[in-house]
């Protein structure tokens, strides 16, 4: 008899093969207009502000800006300005590799 309770995608293996393919999806993408076009078909609205406005705040936290003036300029709570901090800092290094390659 089922409980009814739905198990995280994680415990049945669903989230690493559906990173893995959302990755190799973005990799196969090098033409900055398909790449837009996938983001606005796979992304809400809200999702593709909170992203940009995250890379925002990294970008300044990069640049040694204070946190609340980060968040005077973002719009960002002061709370996601401290978590982008903290994967800047000590996450897998994706933040420090996207800025060092700059704006195109």
């Amino acid at each position: 008899m089922s409980s009814g309770k739905v198990l995280p995608a994680e415990a049945h293996g669903e989230t690493v093969e559906r990173f893995d393919e959302l990755v190799a999806a973005f990799v196969r993408l090098r033409d900055p207009a398909v790449m837009a076009a996938f983001l606005h078909d796979l992304c809400t609205t809200a999702e593709l502000d909170a992203m940009g406005q995250r890379l925002q705040v990294a970008r300044l936290v990069s640049a040694a800006v204070p946190y609340q003036e980060i968040s005077r300029r973002t719009g960002a709570s002061t709370a996601t300005v401290t978590r982008v901090a903290h994967w800047l800092r000590y996450g897998e290094g994706g933040y420090n590799a996207v800025l060092k390659r700059g704006r195109k």
